[in-house]
């Protein structure tokens, strides 16, 4: 009788990405660019949402291109997103977009009851937050503190302020950047001998008002950072976070071009939208040390795969490798729940790191004026100072949630949009209201700042803004759409921030594979660790955490990993 040899038959390895935002792209783009030809893996990535993109999303508004995610390249020389722009010829348009010529000069600070701010009164306060947060960041240098020294017409020793805010918070065991910035502005006024004097601003006296344009700028802080509070933002690790150098710019035709050009290489079918993971099932440390011994010499079965994704329509994959690129919100939120997101859950190292990692919530607002009812010719580079919580002089139909709120500007020179930023419970507040919350709340407040303008000059006006509108007049808007990253259960948030009691090593921990490999496991010429979960996105990436370089240069990392743990000869 004759024997029919049993033909053995090589599995492929089956890689899942989690995710088609820009790290999963970045990640499915470098898998399978680098393999093409040669049918290595098989590749797969599912997307819960109706999109690619993740927290990249371009959209209209008023026939304006808008961003309602990710804006800014944070300098382009040596970037990798601007190289990209570059090359598929995305940084031109005939079509107006968002920010489209930058950083304005032209700003019109105006502090509550209508008072424009001129810079004799802005710049030292300015100036002071200015060098004090460079210094947080490592971008100024003690010598260098010690050298700027002119502050509106005072010798300042911004070394000095540096070191007694330092000698202040010295009782703090995690120094939060906010109690420093506080600390600062309380040594500059001891240094200047800062007298509680009224200038003739209404109900502002001096301290009060150098307070609120510090605050103004604090609160422009937690829109670049999305802490809540700048307290709960660690000090010593702000110093790590790193942009490229050069120019910040948009893109023109869109930040969601960068995405799509990562995808439309990838072949049809390979992106799989509305397949949200419900769980991940995985073998720990000890249980497979290999795939050839899980698959003990019968690699066809899908059985042999070590990790299995259930979705939340009931289906279920295998797969070999599988690389989660789900936002740091999402995976806090993972491990809350009693069920979890994995199983078994994820060591302590992951989880702890998880949790001591800040995950803020920041969110957009436009909204497009309404020209004819106001009458307004071009509506200004607005900045607000707002009265302290405690001051009786408040105007009362100036919605609390309106009062960190920095700046509502024009995304570009004349434009009929404008747009404001909000973080933390302000962000929250205003996923929950309705439309017209939203636009009577922003034209009781505009209006306070630019139509009941008080006379400094002797003809009436304020400022320009009062001179091209009519006295108490209200000023409305007629749409509105506002970016909703809290609620939104995809995301859970915005971006990740170093939190007090966190540190920049606890992103080198959230990008640690499963399971773990220790070195008492190692032996000469064995198999490498099975590389079972991958972890990728901004919450992943020490340097360029909270932004689209860090997502991306997380997507190559993953991907170069698995390309490593099979050459390609192999």
């Amino acid at each position: 009788m004759l024997v029919k040899p049993v033909t053995m038959v090589a599995k492929k390895p089956r890689i899942v990405i989690i995710g088609a935002g820009m790290a999963g792209l970045t990640a499915a783009h470098k898998l399978y660019s680098a393999t093409a030809g040669t049918e290595l893996f098989e590749l797969c990535v599912v997307e819960g949402g109706d999109r690619i993109g993740g927290r990249i999303h371009t959209s209209e508004f008023g026939g304006d291109r808008i961003e309602m995610g990710a804006t800014w390249i944070h300098g382009i020389i040596g970037s990798p997103v601007h190289k990209i722009a570059q090359e598929i010829h995305v940084l031109q348009s005939d079509q107006p977009w968002e920010r489209m010529d930058g950083f304005s000069e032209e700003t019109v600070t105006v502090a509550e009851g209508g008072f424009q701010l001129y810079p004799s009164i802005i710049e030292p306060i300015s100036t002071l937050y200015r060098n004090m947060m460079e210094f947080v960041q490592g971008k100024l240098s003690e010598a260098e503190l010690t050298e700027n020294s002119s502050n509106g017409g005072f010798d300042v020793d911004y070394h000095e302020i540096s070191a007694q805010a330092l000698e202040m918070c010295s009782h703090k065991k995690g120094l939060g950047i906010g109690f420093f910035l506080r600390r600062a502005l309380e040594a500059y006024w001891v240094s200047l001998k800062q007298r509680d004097d009224v200038r003739g601003y209404g109900s502002w006296s001096t301290k009060q008002l150098q307070e609120a344009i510090f605050a103004m700028h604090e609160s422009t802080e937690r829109t670049y950072t999305s802490a809540a509070d700048l307290s709960t933002l660690d000090f010593n690790a702000e110093s790590e976070y790193r942009e490229f150098p050069g120019e910040q710019i948009t893109i023109a035709k869109g930040y969601l071009s960068i995405v799509e050009s990562l995808a439309s290489a990838l072949p049809t079918g390979l992106i799989q939208l509305g397949r949200k993971v419900k769980k991940i099932e995985w073998q720990p440390e000890g249980v497979v040390r290999s795939l050839e011994m899980e698959c003990n010499g019968d690699c066809s079965s899908s059985s042999s795969r070590p990790v299995k994704l259930c979705f939340d329509d009931g289906s279920e994959m295998v797969a070999d490798h599988v690389i989660v690129t789900v936002s740091l919100g999402v995976l806090k939120a993972g491990i809350r729940e009693k069920s979890g997101m994995f199983s078994p859950p994820l060591p302590s190292f992951k989880t702890e790191a998880i949790s001591r990692l800040g995950f803020g919530v920041v969110n957009k607002l436009f909204l497009q004026l309404d020209r004819e009812s106001e009458n307004l010719e071009t509506f200004p580079f607005l900045q607000m100072v707002f009265h302290r919580s405690d001051s009786e002089a408040r105007n009362q139909k100036i919605p609390w949630w309106m009062r960190k709120t920095a700046s509502l500007i024009p995304i570009y020179k004349n434009s009929d949009v404008v747009l404001s930023w909000f973080a933390g419970e302000e962000a929250l507040e205003l996923e929950s209201l309705k439309d017209d919350e939203i636009l009577n709340g922003v034209s009781s407040t505009v209006s306070s700042f630019l139509s009941d303008s008080k006379p400094k000059n002797s003809n009436g006006c304020v400022n320009s803004v009062e001179c091209n509108n009519s006295h108490g007049k209200k000023i409305k808007f007629s749409r509105v759409l506002r970016s909703q990253w809290g609620s939104n259960p995809l995301f859970m948030g915005s971006y990740s921030y170093v939190a007090v009691g966190s540190s920049g090593h606890d992103f080198d921990l959230m990008a640690e594979p499963l399971p773990q490999s220790s070195n008492s496991d190692f032996v000469e010429g064995a198999s490498p660790p099975p590389l079972q979960i991958l972890f990728a996105g901004e919450a992943t990436y020490r340097t360029h955490y909270s932004t689209t370089h860090g997502a991306y240069f997380s997507g190559l990392r993953e991907a170069n990993r698995l390309l490593q743990h099979y050459p390609l000869h192999h």
